[in-house]
């Protein structure tokens, strides 16, 4: 065997050790792909807010789309029809909204007014039931000779204020681009779905079209199924509220049937507090009349009205609405939880045109109600019927 010279030697030992061609090239497409990454991520965290707002606002024009259709199809402009019943839906939150602060004002003022008798009241109450000599003036005395706590709330309720002020006037920008966003996305619908088919092939077209259908319709069927309920129990609530003899019987009962029609699975008990405290500073039992009543209205609402009125509009299971309404709100908050049912029964309605289903077999383990089968019988079954093995053959 020859043996190669040293330089030949050398030469191939460096031509084994030396980095490979592909290496720089590959670490550099590494860091570009990583700053890639990087850029994506920060962006996408710097316009989730902003695509949560649009995603909000085209939920909305999916609910408004139908009553814009039909104004439009008796001859008024798109543009116009658009106006028209946006005009309206925010002049009804806007009217909802401040009759909801004159009543908090109302209501707040009244319980200022108020609060010494039931100061007394409650103080009395501990002291026939616990056997105690408290009043109020040694807990007002108290309180005041506590100079570092009543400093210290004030602090803090300075500092709650200017935060205040700071979310009230970010919910207000947020609510003017879902508004503005909504408008257009109504205005140009049928530009947008045409621009979207544009970039699909024909028979493709046919099933985006359909899912856009779908969605209109779940998610205005959502909205005006909510609607009607907000109807029924804000007279059904004023109705006894009047009963009752409280103030503003009306407005009170309007603001429970929107509360709690809308605001997703504590909006019955939220809406519940703002009459409950106005009975605490007039006739106090009228509150625990004012509960029983919030209680059974909605079990009368949850198994008798809702049903009926969701099965022409959203036909979600209890259990599954439950569920998408938890899930949204752990994702985004309360504007999760309120966009939850309606997405949840366009993906129900979708997947149901094409998955397919197969007809299932009558079968006792199925419906187990009434039809349960003992082992005993099942054995006696087995032994009655005749195996493969054993059974004779039939002629042919």
């Amino acid at each position: 065997m020859a043996i190669p010279p040293p330089d030949q030697a050398a030469a191939d030992w460096y031509s084994t050790r030396r980095m490979p061609r592909w290496l720089p090239r590959a670490m550099v497409l590494a860091f570009i792909l990583l700053g890639l990454f990087e850029l994506g991520n920060w962006a996408v965290h710097r316009l989730l807010g902003l695509f949560v707002l649009v995603l909000v606002a085209f939920f909305v024009s999916l609910a408004m789309e139908p009553a814009v259709d039909s104004l439009a199809g008796r001859g008024m402009p798109r543009g116009l029809a658009t106006g028209v019943v946006f005009v309206l839906l925010y002049a009804g939150v806007a009217g909802f909204t401040a009759a909801l602060g004159v009543l908090l004002v109302h209501t707040v003022s009244s319980v200022v007014d108020e609060l010494p008798r039931l100061l007394n009241e409650a103080v009395g109450w501990v002291n026939r039931i616990f056997h105690q000599d408290f009043t109020v003036a040694k807990l007002r005395a108290r309180l005041t000779s506590e100079s570092d706590v009543i400093s210290g709330y004030a602090q803090r309720a300075a500092n709650h204020a200017w935060g205040l002020s700071y979310t009230v006037l970010g919910e207000l920008g947020r609510f003017l681009t879902v508004a503005l966003f909504s408008i257009y996305f109504t205005v140009y619908g049928p530009r947008m779905r045409r621009a979207v088919c544009s970039w699909l092939p024909t028979r493709r077209q046919d099933m985006i079209l359909r899912a856009w259908d779908l969605a209109i319709e779940k998610t205005g069927g959502y909205l005006y199924s909510r609607a009607l309920l907000a109807v029924i129990s804000a007279v059904a609530h004023a109705l006894f509220l009047m009963v009752l003899g409280l103030p503003n019987a009306i407005e009170l009962g309007i603001c429970f049937g929107v509360i709690a029609s809308f605001v997703p699975i504590v909006g019955t008990y939220l809406a519940g507090l703002l009459p409950i405290l106005v009975a605490l500073t007039i006739h106090p039992i009228d509150a625990v009349w004012i509960l029983l009543f919030v209680v059974l209205y909605q079990v009368f609402q949850d198994y008798v009205l809702q049903p009926r009125i969701t099965a022409h509009t959203v036909d979600v299971n209890p259990a599954i609405a439950l569920l998408a309404v938890m899930a949204g709100g752990a994702l985004h908050g309360a504007v999760g939880a309120l966009l939850a049912i309606p997405a949840v029964a366009t993906l129900q309605a979708f997947l149901s045109l094409y998955v397919k289903r197969y007809e299932v077999a009558d079968d006792p383990r199925i419906d187990r109600v009434g039809h349960r089968v003992s082992r005993r019988s099942r054995r006696g079954q087995a032994a009655e019927s005749p195996s493969p093995a054993t059974e004779e053959p039939r002629d042919s």
